[in-house]
């Protein structure tokens, strides 16, 4: 059986990963693929616990060090539990948020660098990566102005200072930069038609469709 692909959304806070995910879960469903969709942190039930950890809790509760090893202890669940075992079916797997996500926010927003996130990936995953990256590329402006209209409460991550999320928007695009063959990016303020268009070419490009 042919191994399935894990495709991951990132990018800051509003830029529209969770409605290019539902998009792309039905584009591809309709190609005949076997999709799941997943997001972290979360995944599995004990991930979703440590997900209410770390994004319910007040800002500073947690420091950077603290919330990368809680979001690689509930990645290595959800990597165990749900992708490996619907890639192995030779499912697709759609998650909002992956590793990149760790080092955007902690290793460049928060500081750790990118040696320490590595490190630490390679002891929780070992060199597991995704097949394509989406990084939905979102200025901390125009993130401010979307998460203005939300009627939800904002997350932990969500209540930090605009420095913090302008490192974090430099830390997915120097990650692009190193990954290309991996990685695109996408402008988030296109119209949703046009952004799910531009994700949908770079999956065929890179990875096919059956």
């Amino acid at each position: 059986m042919t191994r399935g692909r894990l495709i991951t959304l990132e990018g800051g806070e509003g830029a529209g990963k969770s409605t290019q995910i539902r998009a792309l879960d039905s584009a591809l469903s309709t190609h005949g693929i076997a999709v799941t969709t997943t997001r972290e942190p979360g995944g599995t039930p004990h991930a979703e616990t440590i997900r209410g950890l770390l994004l319910n809790s007040e800002p500073g509760t947690f420091d950077g060090m603290t919330q990368a090893l809680l979001h690689y202890a509930a990645r290595r669940e959800h990597l165990r539990q749900t992708i490996l075992p619907a890639l192995e079916e030779g499912g697709w797997v759609l998650s909002d948020r992956f590793s990149d996500s760790t080092m955007a926010y902690q290793g460049y927003g928060a500081g750790l660098g990118r040696d320490l996130i590595e490190a630490l990936h390679t002891i929780a995953i070992g060199t597991f990566k995704p097949d394509l990256t989406v990084i939905l590329d979102l200025s901390s402006e125009r993130s401010q102005v979307r998460l203005d209209t939300r009627a939800e409460d904002r997350n932990a991550y969500e209540l930090l200072d605009q420095a913090f999320h302008d490192r974090v928007r430099a830390g997915f695009l120097d990650i692009a930069r190193r990954e290309p063959d991996r990685c695109i990016v996408v402008d988030a303020t296109l119209p949703e038609a046009a952004v799910t268009a531009a994700i949908f070419e770079a999956i065929e490009d890179k990875l096919g469709l059956p």
